[in-house]
């Protein structure tokens, strides 16, 4: 109970940082290239992260509608939605676009079939957050292919010991400080933008090149959030936070040659990616918290679901997951091997809906497999059922 005021003061805290100075800005859609279309607006952070905050009514051909943002939702990356139909008797059908919205009211024209293409869906002249980001990433793609390339060298070239390879080293490096020095200064000439927080996701971190090929790959890890502010909240705001946490993930999944150790490792990049947060921001430090219960939950890793019940019990962790996360854990207390399975409804081929403890088969046990077809070790489990 004592730590309830501090919550709210932190809550309040945090809440004030995104709001200031915001007021309600409007956006503007003219729909062209479709019959019609439904048009809604998905929140990348916050209670309601990935569901839809802004509901716009459905406009044909040549119509507009004006969808508003209130002050609590600014600054902010968003998901822009259309369900469109091509044709008046076309099903319904997807096309999203991320958009930053700050303080500037936006007009936007859109082919939803051409969502990405600049001469079919296109912001008003004078845009500022978006146009700030497009250029940027454009600049970027450039800068960045040869440095890339030489960092791929670094990773896998199999004579570290050679003057090629030190050669390699010191150009990267040389390479990498300029890239770094220009990404900073990107984002202190368009410090007024909120685009420009996503800047930083960017930058290279160092390593240690010299050792075995997984030495070098685990330097490269350990060394992932060194250019990273963890301090500044309004990262888990942006669609570029999560990409970039995917990659550090990926890295480790590189060296998974079984599910074992890939749940292992996952445990691990959780442990190393949760502890730099917490130095951080709490709804930093709470967003990766959930990041990774998403991610454990999905591949089913007990290791890591374990590994997250410490920093529950952390009053600056402001995390949205924490009632799933408890419950979750509380089931692998319960759920053990030899205890009865709890009672569901149970559908059978018929369509009659029974519940699972009164569906009889003449064998002793009954096993149940939810399952998805993206589901990896889901795949691998039925293949050992049904070889």
């Amino acid at each position: 109970m004592k730590h309830k005021p501090f919550l709210l003061f932190l809550l309040t805290v945090s809440l004030s940082l995104f709001n200031a100075e915001a007021q309600n800005v409007k956006l503007k859609i003219h729909l062209g290239g479709v019959y019609s279309s439904k048009v809604s607006v998905i929140a990348m952070a916050g209670p309601k992260a990935l569901k839809t905050i802004i509901e716009g009514s459905s406009i044909k051909a040549g119509e507009s509608t004006i969808l508003e943002f209130t002050k609590d939702m600014l600054p902010g990356q968003f998901v822009l939605r259309f369900d469109y139909q091509e044709k008046e008797t076309s099903n319904p059908y997807p096309a999203e676009k991320f958009i930053f919205v700050n303080t500037q009211n936006l007009e936007l024209w859109v082919n939803p079939r051409a969502m990405h293409k600049q001469d079919s869906t296109y912001f008003q002249k004078g845009e500022i957050e978006n146009a700030t980001y497009e250029l940027f990433m454009q600049e970027n793609a450039k800068r960045k292919e040869q440095i890339g390339l030489l960092q791929n060298f670094l990773l896998n070239y199999d004579k570290p010991q050679s003057q090629f390879f030190n050669d390699g080293i010191k150009e990267f490096e040389s390479r990498r400080e300029q890239y770094n020095q220009w990404v900073n200064n990107q984002t202190n000439k368009q410090k007024e933008t909120f685009a420009s927080k996503t800047f930083q996701f960017q930058k290279l971190p160092p390593a240690d090149w010299k050792g075995t090929e997984p030495e070098r790959l685990n330097s490269l890890m350990i060394h992932y959030f060194d250019n990273m502010n963890f301090k500044d909240s309004s990262l888990v705001k942006t669609a570029e936070f999560k990409d970039w946490m995917n990659k550090y993930v990926n890295l480790y999944g590189a060296m998974s040659t079984t599910v074992a150790l890939r749940d292992s490792l996952f445990t691990l990049a959780g442990k190393r990616a949760i502890e730099k947060a917490k130095t951080g921001h709490p709804l930093v430090y709470g967003w990766m918290v959930d990041y990774f219960y998403q991610g454990y939950e999905g591949f089913n890793i007990t290791k890591g679901m374990k590994m997250l019940e410490p920093y529950l019990n952390d009053p600056y962790c402001l995390t949205s997951k924490r009632q799933a996360i408890e419950v979750r854990l509380k089931g692998m207390e319960t759920l053990v091997p030899g205890a009865l399975a709890p009672d569901f409804p149970w559908k059978l081929k018929s369509g009659k809906e029974i519940q699972f403890h009164d569906f009889k088969t003449e064998a002793k046990y009954k096993l149940v497999l939810f399952w998805s077809a993206d589901c990896q070790h889901c795949k691998e489990l039925l293949g050992k059922l049904y070889p």
